[in-house]
């Protein structure tokens, strides 16, 4: 007699294996821990063999799971591909994407053409200083997400790298004040440590005038001349200015890596949201506007 498998237990059985953890597959699976649990023991009862190793801070496949995750993932793969082409609408249910505050207009061509393509998926932006990212796609919180990382410490897929630019008001002379004022985005921005490591190793003293995680309240102290920032250089506003650390004695920042990051499991509608942020953002870094600005 022939049997037939359950595909929730076979997707919620990889989800497990590639993340190692009940709770993370849940988060993933937008189920509760216990359910995932009960659809694991199931499959294990079908099969009539344990498929995990229970360790202390994590999940392992036993010998028996590593051979059946093979040919799971080959049949996820097949329903998937086939539920698409018969249907001819392969993309539901719900995206949630991870962006720092910063990126959120860059990334919106790519939200903009994936809802015209896909409009039985719901987008739903996740916006979070990169820190934060991180932990959300590592713990299966967001589906995929833009990160930065100082270049040489980049993760994922890198989709571009641009340098970190200080930034004021047009005509403003804020970067002479000492102090120097600064308008950051709060304390767990990626940014923060970076500035303020280069300030100290050049003995010059700030002082913050302002931190919010609204980026256009940050851009609003600049523009009135109150302090200075820093940012990536293609999100720079075209009315304020870059400013040429050669020329104000600023110290010169590193450069960071835009990132795409997916977790363990990649559900089809986070893959396909990822190809259309790569094609978008490859290749529209912006243009540098670097003010050189001349010493008494």
């Amino acid at each position: 007699m022939s049997r037939n498998f359950d595909l929730d237990l076979i997707r919620t059985f990889v989800a497990v294996a590639d993340s190692g953890s009940m709770t993370v597959a849940a988060n993933l699976l937008h189920m509760t821990q216990g359910a995932v649990s009960q659809q694991v023991k199931r499959l294990e009862e079908v099969l009539d063999c344990p498929l995990f190793v229970r360790k202390t801070r994590r999940l392992e496949l036993s010998r028996q799971g590593e051979q059946f995750l093979v040919n799971a993932r080959k049949l996820l793969q097949l329903n998937d591909e086939t539920w698409a082409d018969m249907t001819g609408q392969s993309l539901r249910g719900a995206l949630r994407v991870g962006v720092p505050y910063d990126l959120v207009t860059p990334l919106a061509p790519a939200m903009k053409a994936f809802a015209e393509t896909h409009p039985h998926v719901d987008i739903s932006l996740v916006c979070a200083a990169s820190p934060e990212l991180g932990k959300a796609v590592d713990s299966g919180q967001v589906d995929v997400s833009l990160i930065e990382y100082v270049a040489s410490e980049a993760e994922g897929d890198v989709i571009r790298i641009e340098p970190l630019v200080w930034v004021q008001g047009r005509g403003s002379d804020a970067w002479r004040k000492r102090p120097l004022p600064l308008s950051m985005v709060d304390e767990r921005c990626a940014f923060r440590p970076v500035v303020l490591g280069a300030l100290a190793d050049e003995g010059i003293a700030w002082r913050t005038v302002f931190e919010s995680s609204n980026i256009e309240a940050t851009a609003a102290t600049v523009r009135a001349g109150l302090a200075i920032t820093a940012w990536l250089v293609s999100t720079v506003p075209a009315d304020l200015e870059s400013l040429a650390p050669e020329a104000t004695g600023l110290p010169a920042l590193p450069s960071f890596a835009i990132c795409l990051r997916l977790p363990a499991t990649v559900q089809p509608a986070a893959r396909e949201f990822a190809r259309l942020v790569v094609e978008s953002m490859s290749n529209a870094a912006g243009t540098t506007r670097v003010r050189v600005v001349k010493t008494a």
